[in-house]
């Protein structure tokens, strides 16, 4: 215990970067720190919005699959995703559309940039964009210091020795935190096996890993947290009805604008996905109201002269292409 609290002091003692002050300077104002603070981290969550952050995704060396399993995820909630961007390792870019995600969004998640190299900057430009300092978070470094395990190369590091690799490890656990706020509401372990935190920031920013295996894990790990919080408490989410038609689009266009607009009010959704080089198209249904539309599937069948299909493409047989 006492070589942790050395090392955490020395660590605490040295020169704040110029990242940890205030951001006054950048364009436009800082947005109140204090919203989780306003909301009690309870504020209810109707929409989402997700920040794929990463040169890596634009520059085509990775493909990201993090935003398709948090759409999954939203859905099976009831929760609308309404956004998802991408952008680069850049402070100003994260900046920006943190500050704007936070105050338009209910749930905010983002993927990416919390490793322990130089162009991992996610922790430190959200910390500058709500003003807050980066803080070495002990909980966090002490199961790090308990799970984590050498990778190849590093069979002679020391947490007790000071060196890059201790410093580039360590800033994985340097995180926004605003000492006003409980820690519960800041910092959040999923999984008794996993070191790496959920740190929300401004009460609705979730800052995920960006390697899918640990971001899946880490979203599903937040469920239970999230489902009090939602419009639906049990957690129902939304339902889809798939149908499959032979008709191209042009010749049901007519019909399915009959039906959204008969079924706007009750919140339902209709649909229509041409499948290019198949031999049947999609139309679904979304709603919430599970009967109402289990009620409209025999009127949707006869109109575009198909049926109702559990998995897109079950049905597939060879055939020509249908219109766009």
């Amino acid at each position: 215990m006492f070589s942790r609290l050395n090392l955490l002091a020395r660590h605490l003692s040295r020169p704040l970067p110029n990242y940890l002050h205030n951001a006054a300077g950048l364009t436009g104002a800082v947005p109140r720190a204090s919203m989780a603070q306003e909301h009690g981290n309870k504020r209810m969550i109707n929409t989402a919005a997700c920040l794929i952050i990463g040169d890596e995704v634009l520059g085509g060396k990775t493909v990201d699959t993090n935003s398709a399993y948090l759409a999954k995820f939203c859905f099976a909630l009831g929760i609308a995703l309404q956004r998802v961007e991408v952008i680069a390792d850049d402070e100003g870019e994260i900046i920006e559309a943190a500050r704007r995600m936070s105050a338009r969004y209910d749930f905010v998640v983002t993927s990416g940039g919390i490793g322990p190299t130089h162009d991992d900057i996610t922790y430190q430009s959200i910390a500058r964009g709500f003003g807050l300092p980066l803080v070495l978070h002990e909980g966090a470094l002490e199961r790090m210091r308990r799970l984590s395990k050498p990778r190849p190369g590093q069979e002679g590091f020391s947490w007790e020795v000071d060196s890059p690799a201790r410093r580039a490890k360590m800033r994985m656990v340097e995180l926004p935190y605003d000492t006003k706020l409980p820690d519960e509401d800041q910092v959040i372990f999923t999984a008794e096996d996993l070191w790496v935190p959920v740190n929300v920031v401004n009460g609705n920013i979730h800052i995920l890993p960006g390697i899918p295996r640990l971001f899946e894990r880490m979203l599903n790990g937040l469920k239970p947290r999230l489902l009090p919080r939602l419009t639906d408490p049990e957690g129902k989410g939304v339902h889809r009805v798939l149908f499959s038609t032979p008709m191209p689009e042009s010749e049901v266009t007519g019909y399915l604008t009959e039906l959204a607009a008969k079924v706007k009010d009750r919140g339902v959704n209709v649909g229509s996905y041409p499948r290019w080089g198949k031999s049947r198209n999609t139309v679904t249904l979304v709603g919430r109201e599970k009967d109402f539309m289990e009620s409209l599937v025999p009127e949707v069948e006869e109109n575009v002269k198909g049926r109702r299909i559990q998995v897109e493409g079950e049905d597939d047989s060879e055939g020509s292409d249908k219109d766009t």
